[in-house]
């Protein structure tokens, strides 16, 4: 619930602030939102599995990001586009979690129906 309650506050905080991102950092800050994406995703499926552990989330939140937008700084300077790098790691994270969450969200009410009948 808590990476939930997070992300709404963040995207809240985000579009109320107003502030508009030079064309330059666009590719960071959407690294930077996709590993945030791949954290909360993780500790929601923590949650599901009863392991959820807020040093453990809170340390991959902003490690995870500094890594990534740090990735694509390197990249940049190097000439080579690592982003697509953090895009796909990333991306495979993202699904693997959204997959074990929908069979822990299908388990439960499996489980659920079979108590009913």
């Amino acid at each position: 619930m808590i990476p939930v309650v997070g992300l709404i506050f963040g995207i809240i905080l985000g579009i109320a602030s107003g502030i508009i991102l030079p064309y330059g950092m666009t590719t960071y800050v959407a690294i930077g939102i996709l590993s945030c994406v791949d954290t909360m995703l993780g500790g929601m499926r923590a949650a599901c599995e009863k392991n959820f552990q807020i040093q453990v989330f809170a340390s991959g939140f902003f490690l995870n990001s500094l890594i990534a937008v740090g990735m694509v700084f390197l990249g940049k300077h190097l000439y080579i586009d690592l982003s697509i790098a953090a895009i796909v790691v990333f991306g495979w994270r993202i699904f693997n979690n959204l997959s074990q969450i929908r069979r822990f969200v299908l388990n439960k009410h499996e489980k659920t129906d079979m108590i009913e009948k």
